[in-house]
């Protein structure tokens, strides 16, 4: 007997889906799991104070939480997502890294007011993961580096989550 005679063995498991997601508008993941963990949910984050959200502040789209798989145990840290999956807007924790990454490259005298536009300029790439990627890891570790010897480290501890994986292995090496 062949097994597509009879049909998958998973025909009667419902479909894959994600779970709504609550973060705080910093970045700090409340649950992801809303729908099934609602009394998890908290109005204001205890790490920081700020406000949460399930949504996406352009288009209303829930945040992706944790991805249900009929079968599979996923054990993996839950890590917020930087980009909306409907929109493409930036969530409001990639944006507000993003902005004290550019003002603190702004505060950065080693470097000249151009080198400093270069650096901001290719921090908005190194979030994306797109062929600019390995092009701006280049610029921003060499930049970085020129800047002083604090600059490299304040801007990992600040980007690590939300720069590509790809810039990340470029710029800090594998295992990042």
């Amino acid at each position: 007997m062949s097994y597509l005679t009879h049909g998958s063995p998973y025909d009667d498991e419902e479909p894959a889906y994600y779970e709504t997601a609550q973060i705080c508008i910093n970045g700090h993941a409340i649950t992801s799991g809303v729908e099934s963990s609602p009394e998890t949910r908290q109005k204001f984050c205890q790490t920081c104070g700020e406000v949460t959200i399930e949504k996406c502040q352009g288009c209303g789209a829930s945040i992706r939480g944790y991805h249900h798989v009929p079968g599979v145990v996923d054990w993996r840290t839950y890590i917020p997502p930087r980009f909306c999956h409907e929109c493409g807007k930036q969530y409001p924790w990639t944006e507000r890294k993003l902005a004290a990454a550019k003002a603190y490259a702004q505060d950065l005298t080693a470097l000249t007011p151009e080198e400093r536009v270069e650096l901001a300029v290719s921090l908005d790439e190194l979030i994306k993961d797109s062929s600019m990627a390995q092009v701006s890891a280049g610029r921003f570790k060499r930049l970085a580096a020129k800047a002083g010897k604090e600059a490299p480290g304040f801007f990992k501890d600040l980007l690590v989550d939300l720069v590509s994986e790809t810039a990340k292995k470029a710029i800090w090496g594998p295992g990042t």
